[in-house]
């Protein structure tokens, strides 16, 4: 059991590892050219004249990808080494991303988005892999908070200008994206040095490595488990499969508001993230758990009432305020559990998070087709809410060491 309060240490003042920074701006240019895609992508697939479910199919398909390669990516990364893992899954991206731009049906676009899921869970597995591994456990609020506003200045500027784009072309976002991708994977590679990695690397190398029959019998990685896949359903099942629809359908307005929406969004969420990933290692996870709980079902439900652009944009601000809470508690409790001994459990939790994307959009897109919009919404809250279960029985794991808790 865990009795232990969250404590400051002087080590949370010290400065954060050189790999951090390196993998930021790697995050930063994926994330970019992944923006411009988001308001593109259900447009695109659209335009072949299939149904929202098909739509959904298009999003789950990349996901379903990488929960299938998730294992290998595990073994992969404590085989080769993160630095080789992460280039190697940037470069199927954007393979992926340029076939997909050049798709000419609904089955092309399926197969090639597919794909680059496989790509897509190499590269989470070894950024969150060497996150984990390089920062010491009072660093890691703030080290996870600095890779991920990495990623939210990438989606910043990204929706808006892939909503443009879509303007122009819905092929265009694919083959700029393409070439962030191609930078991202040539900066790992030139940059992210072996000698960048080992702050903690034969500290790590002399632990024991927690298999991932011991790490589930963990409540807190159980619960992380759900909260990937529950944010992730909500995140990306919602937000990045149904919603450009409904503010196309219901709304009646176009592919630039999804992008400003977008980078509202983002905006918001970047903007708190220095101060969550701080407030993470001060208050500790759970404490961000509450708060990001409440925020994105009350994001979901202004979205359910929403009539107009501007309802839609506050619930998008809202949306990146519980996105920024939620996504940073997760991450560090499994950060906490195992640092970075555990390649097959953070495998284990990045497809959770994919499990929730894959669910996500078939679910919601079947409930949009047979119901409405509002409904998808409605039940997307109701299945969300009963994660308080989880929240409230977990125990604080700030200062926990893994196999210590139950």
């Amino acid at each position: 059991m865990l009795a232990k309060k969250p404590q400051v240490s002087n080590s949370a003042k010290e400065k954060l590892p050189k790999a951090v920074y390196i993998t930021t701006v790697v995050g930063f240019f994926v994330a970019i050219g992944y923006g411009l895609i988001v308001p593109a992508m259900p447009l695109f697939a659209s335009s072949f004249g299939v149904s929202n479910t098909a739509v959904g199919f298009i999003v789950s398909s990349f996901a379903f990808s990488r929960f299938s390669s998730g294992v290998i990516s595990g073994k992969a990364v404590e085989k080769f080494g993160e630095r080789h893992v992460l280039g190697f899954g940037l470069l199927i991206v954007a393979i992926s991303s340029l076939l997909c731009g050049l798709a000419q049906n609904y089955w092309q676009l399926l197969v090639f988005r597919a794909v680059g899921g496989i790509g897509s869970m190499a590269f989470s597995v070894s950024a969150s892999a060497i996150i984990m591994r390089v920062s010491s456990q009072s660093q890691r609020g703030r080290s996870q908070a600095t890779y991920n506003a990495g990623f939210l200045v990438g989606t910043m500027s990204g929706p808006a200008f892939g909503g443009v784009l879509t303007t122009i072309s819905l092929r265009i976002p694919f083959f700029v994206y393409a070439g962030t991708l191609t930078i991202a994977g040539l900066s790992a590679i030139i940059f992210l040095h072996e000698r960048n990695l080992t702050h903690r690397h034969n500290q790590v190398k002399s632990q024991h490595v927690i298999k991932f029959r011991e790490a589930i019998k963990l409540f807190p990685f159980r619960a992380a488990l759900i909260f990937a896949f529950l944010t992730n359903w909500i995140i990306f099942g919602l937000r990045n499969s149904i919603l450009p629809l409904f503010v196309k359908e219901d709304l009646h307005s176009t592919a630039a508001i999804v992008g400003y929406g977008f980078t509202i969004s983002a905006v918001i969420q970047g903007l708190f993230l220095t101060f969550v990933g701080r407030l993470s290692d001060l208050k500790g996870r759970k404490f961000l758990l509450y708060i990001g709980w409440f925020t994105l079902i009350a994001a979901v439900l202004l979205l359910a009432a929403a009539t107009s652009k501007t309802t839609f944009f506050i619930s998008m601000a809202v949306f990146g305020v519980g996105a920024a809470f939620m996504g940073t508690a997760h991450a560090n409790i499994v950060g906490d559990l195992f640092g970075g001994k555990a390649g097959k459990a953070i495998a284990a939790w990045q497809m959770a998070g994919d499990g929730g994307m894959i669910v996500g959009p078939i679910v919601l897109g079947t409930l949009a087709d047979t119901h409405s919009f509002k409904t998808a919404f409605i039940a997307s809250a109701v299945i969300f809410a009963l994660s308080i279960y989880f929240i409230v029985k977990m125990e604080e794991t700030r200062e926990a060491t893994g196999l210590n808790l139950k």
